[in-house]
């Protein structure tokens, strides 16, 4: 009779759960049960664990094997758990010491020739075992620098469950040739650490929006060498973006097609700060999950940019899927930008879903298999054209009929335009912009006052526990952050109008409090509640727009 025990992590979206892996052997016929809630991937771990046992040249024991997996009330699924299964087999058995193992968390798939290879999720599941009291982390190599990012926690990469045997005995450890070394041969250990198709439209900022700092000698349609500058005229949209980065505000872009609507929006993430330690934490525990980390890119440091297809159904965008929900668009946006072009071809039920996480900065997810909490903390694009045909309010030729319009414009609801901050009318680009025009303000320029901005909205709030405008609630900007005496008074006025809703005025205190970090004001003037009315409202209110970019 044997018993030992280690630790693995269930991920329950980006959560991990501790779940300790029990082996026990008794006398009698030989059998292998795993128990715990195991899913149907769990549950084929034993033919997967029995001959990566074997062919590592250790001997299989001839008794009746149980498995158990605790809590046992927590879904388990995926491979990650073979590692631990194995050597607590082995340790039961005796070929390993169980106090070598019992405070150990492993994580791992294992190969039918004992190869250790990598999952996806490394990182929310170390995060897990830090936070439990872990300080000893065994993981595949090729996900040792995922895991070496979290803080206090000694991490083991090991190619095979050979090396970890003989690290266990204390024995010289075996090479193990690496996979996909030879010239031209892909490397089939990578494949674990994807999700096929989930990288496509979800890349990170540097590979769609550009970067504030190009490559140098970087050629024309390289990734690096989109700038603002490209962007010819539309300084009203080049302001919106400006504020939209410092403030981390709701965009609408509506206008012709052709007019650079998706253009600008692709350069937002360039002028995005980076992300911060914690942010980039959380973004690069959402990508491990969802399998569209960068190979070679342990961590992420540029704000993600995800622009789904306006086919994209409900549970893509905000998770879903068989089983345990998987993160959709909105948490592979977090901390980032989430671009909707064409936004009224997108369902109506899909745009109303976003209603929630744009004011909560999470989601959450309820199926049949459990209910699931994600981050959702992003920056909405919403881009469109005018009618159909897109040639509505432009100088003739359209040819929608009023009601097929209205019915278009109709798809973006009111509560959900109701909580864009800014929304912009992006007009055709006229000969001599197109034609004429020298390079206007580069994205490193651009990006410059977004840094200066957002450093003044973080010295206001730091006694608080928010960063910028967009974070601080409504009651809080209203009573603790004034504007200028007699400021407020056409905000008031289109309340009294019924204009402009709670929510919309509390916004637009948001925006002011956003436009007054660029221009360096104290707080907010009249000039500057007129602009946010106006880059709200999308009426001209006598702010100077077009001169308030430089």
């Amino acid at each position: 009779m044997g018993f030992a025990r280690t630790c693995s992590v269930a991920l329950v979206g980006v959560e991990g759960v501790v779940v300790e892996v029990q082996a026990d052997l008794e006398p009698g016929i030989a059998t292998f049960a795993l128990v715990g809630l195991p899913d149907k991937s769990l549950t084929e771990s034993r033919d997967r664990v029995r001959a990566a046992i074997v062919n590592s040249g250790e001997t299989w024991p001839s008794k009746k094997l149980t498995v158990g997996l605790s809590p046992a009330s927590v879904p388990k699924g995926g491979s990650g758990f073979d590692l631990a299964v194995a050597c607590a087999v082995l340790a039961a058995g005796g070929r390993i010491a169980p106090e070598a193992i019992a405070d150990l968390m492993m994580i791992g798939e294992l190969g039918l020739d004992g190869r250790v290879r990598p999952v996806r999720g490394v990182l929310p599941a170390v995060l897990a075992a830090a936070d439990a009291g872990y300080r000893h982390v065994v993981v595949p190599e090729r996900t040792t620098a995922e895991a070496a990012l979290v803080p206090g926690v000694a991490v083991l990469g090991v190619r095979s469950l050979r090396q970890l045997i003989a690290v266990l005995n204390d024995e010289p450890v075996p090479e193990e040739d690496a996979e996909g070394d030879a010239e031209g041969r892909p490397d089939p250990m990578l494949a674990g650490l994807t999700a096929p198709g989930g990288g496509i439209g979800t890349g990170l900022a540097t590979s769609l929006g550009g970067s504030a700092h190009p490559a140098p000698g970087a050629a024309p349609g390289h990734p690096d060498s989109r700038d603002m500058a490209d962007v010819a005229g539309q300084p009203a949209a080049r302001l919106a973006l400006e504020v939209a980065a410092a403030g981390g505000h709701h965009v609408f872009l509506k206008g012709p097609p052709g007019a650079g609507k998706t253009m600008l929006a692709e350069r937002l993430p360039g002028i995005l700060p980076p992300l911060t330690r914690q942010e980039s934490l959380e973004v690069t525990a959402v990508h491990s999950v969802a399998g569209i980390l960068p190979p070679g890119r342990p961590l992420v440091d540029a704000p993600p940019y995800c622009a789904p297809h306006h086919s994209a159904t409900m549970p893509s965008l905000v998770g879903g899927g068989s089983g345990l929900p998987r993160p959709g668009a909105v948490s592979l946006a977090h901390r980032g930008v989430l671009f909707l072009d064409e936004a009224p071809e997108f369902s109506v039920r899909a745009l109303d879903a976003l209603r929630q996480p744009l004011e909560s900065g999470h989601i959450i997810v309820a199926r049949a298999a459990g209910v699931m909490r994600l981050p959702a903390r992003f920056m909405l694009v919403l881009a469109a054209n005018p009618c159909p045909c897109g040639r509505y309010a432009v100088g003739g030729g359209c040819d929608c009929s009023p009601t097929a319009v209205r019915r278009y414009q109709a798809r973006l609801s009111g509560p959900l335009l109701d909580r864009v901050d800014l929304r912009v009318d992006v007009g055709p680009v006229s000969r001599s912009d197109l034609i004429d025009h020298g390079h206007g303000e580069s994205t490193a320029a651009v990006a410059a006052r977004v840094r200066d901005a957002r450093a003044r909205a973080a010295a206001r709030y730091a006694d608080t526990p928010w960063r910028m405008n967009c974070d601080i609630p409504g009651h809080e900007i209203r009573t603790r952050w004034h504007a200028a005496p007699g400021a407020l008074h056409a905000a008031e006025r289109d309340m009294e109008r019924g204009m402009l809703t709670a929510r919309g005025l509390d916004r637009v205190l948001r925006v002011a409090w956003t436009l007054a970090d660029l221009a360096a004001h104290p707080r907010p003037t009249a000039e500057d509640i007129r602009c946010a009315l106006q880059l709200r409202s999308g009426f001209n209110r006598g702010a100077a727009l077009a001169g308030s970019t430089g």
